[in-house]
């Protein structure tokens, strides 16, 4: 039993280990020459441009669910006036960041797992180390940067998306014009909910990006492999999402409530 718990312990302390080693070389590789800008531009595209058509739909259901499940609840206590600005609040700080995080999850991270995976199983990253590329600037950097961009830029287009659905939802009992609804929404949200919304999504994108290309690019040999990667990479960086999540609340409470 005790051999059993230190031989976990020790594959976590290597886990660990080389999550840090990944985490330096990514930083190494940021700062060097030769940054591939076409590959950048072009995960961009990947990441953000194919994505945004499932984080808008599932926003705009949040957006509608959520309205439609609240309205009842402040109709008993006489406050459906107050129906935006529960919406707003609940999909800028919290809703909108965290969901549109899960699914970059479950798409982007695993899709990029699979894809490094496979090319380390085909050994095509060998292949550019040994030909004198840099893989690790080439595959890992523009991968990392790319999903700390868009992630935000995709929760950004999802809140406006989920406050849509909102309206539409509202409208399906009370008749509130679209001025009206999006002066309540403004008037209930100060900078206080916006910039810790938008910096905790920096850190979900990286942390998407990273968990993907640490599981692709350290897979083992194997097809096999690639499938644990792909499903490795979505449940890490979903865990992680919800660890920082936490963390950013907290730092949040205290400096900003």
């Amino acid at each position: 039993m005790a051999e059993h718990e230190l031989s976990g312990w020790k594959k976590w302390v290597e886990e660990t280990g080389n999550q840090v080693n990944f985490f330096t070389g990514f930083f190494r590789n940021v700062f060097a020459g030769g940054f591939e800008w076409s590959e950048f531009v072009r995960q961009c595209y990947e990441i953000g441009y194919k994505s945004i058509t499932l984080v808008g739909i599932t926003s705009f259901i949040m957006g509608v669910v959520l309205t439609l499940q609240s309205r009842p609840t402040l109709v008993k206590f006489g406050a459906s006036s107050m129906l935006p600005f529960m919406v707003c609040v609940s999909i800028v700080r919290e809703i909108g960041p965290v969901i549109t995080a899960i699914i970059c999850a479950g798409k982007i991270s695993s899709g990029i797992g699979a894809e490094l995976g496979s090319m380390k199983v085909t050994e095509q990253i060998d292949a550019m180390d040994v030909s004198g590329a840099n893989p690790m600037q080439y595959l890992v950097v523009t991968r990392i940067l790319a999903t700390t961009l868009m992630i935000p830029i995709l929760t950004l287009m999802g809140d406006v998306i989920g406050l849509f659905g909102g309206y539409l939802a509202v409208n399906l009992a009370d008749h509130t014009s679209w001025s009206l609804y999006f002066n309540k929404c403004l008037s209930s949200i100060t900078f206080a909910d916006l910039l810790p919304a938008f910096v905790k999504t920096i850190f979900f994108g990286f942390a998407v990006g990273f968990i993907g290309c640490y599981k692709g690019y350290n897979s083992n040999n194997g097809t096999e492999s690639v499938g644990l990667a792909a499903n490795s990479a979505v449940v890490s960086a979903s865990l992680w999402i919800f660890f920082l999540d936490v963390v950013a609340v907290q730092i949040t409470q205290i400096f900003f409530y």
